[in-house]
């Protein structure tokens, strides 16, 4: 669960100073937002998607990582499921400057902060590329990828993949994703997602 907790307060300094935290804690203008650890669903579904998108990252000559520090402006800095960016692999924090693909997964205790408070924070900061991951309820194999393009101040979807789908894009950097590989399934996908007009 998802707590913006307005007791705990605090600069870069002071959070920062609080080190590794056994819950997920961001930064979100001088409060702290406090999130219990991902599921095991969410794990494997961030690792899978990992597997993907490293090597297409890593051939457009950039880095992909898991859960990092990005700042999004002073006193905001949050910890996406996946990060693409420009930069070196050294530090404790990337600035949004150097995101060229932002990525979170929804689960039902935070699906309501990913499509509408990060994307608002994500959208504000300029980061040009925002991809939505939406595992279905619990029990259910089913995944949804929403990849947004940001258009002036606000995203509007690029291309949309459903289960049995693959996104296929060249935009921000080629990728391929495919949706039954994410969720370690064996049914083969139809050849591409549906793009977005």
């Amino acid at each position: 669960m998802d707590v913006l907790d307005p007791n705990r307060t605090g600069d870069e300094t002071s959070y920062f100073a609080l080190g590794r935290t056994p819950d997920r804690t961001e930064l979100v203008d001088g409060c702290l937002w406090i999130s219990s650890a991902p599921s095991k669903r969410h794990q494997q579904l961030s690792f899978l998607l990992m597997s993907t998108l490293y090597p297409a990252a890593r051939s457009a000559g950039l880095k992909a990582y898991e859960a990092i520090n990005v700042r999004l402006r002073t006193d905001r800095i949050v910890i996406p499921d996946l990060v693409v960016a420009d930069t070196d692999s050294e530090g404790s924090v990337t600035d949004a400057t150097e995101v060229v693909l932002i990525c979170e997964i929804t689960s039902p205790s935070n699906a309501a902060t990913d499509r509408l408070l990060k994307m608002q924070l994500y959208a504000a900061a300029r980061i040009s590329w925002y991809l939505r991951v939406e595992p279905e309820s619990p029990g259910s194999s089913a995944v949804a990828l929403r990849l947004f393009r940001l258009d002036n101040e606000h995203y509007v979807e690029h291309v949309t993949a459903d289960k049995g789908d693959v996104m296929t894009t060249d935009q921000p950097f080629r990728f391929k994703i495919d949706t039954a590989t994410l969720l370690d399934e064996q049914t083969a996908a139809r050849p591409k997602g549906r793009a977005v007009a």
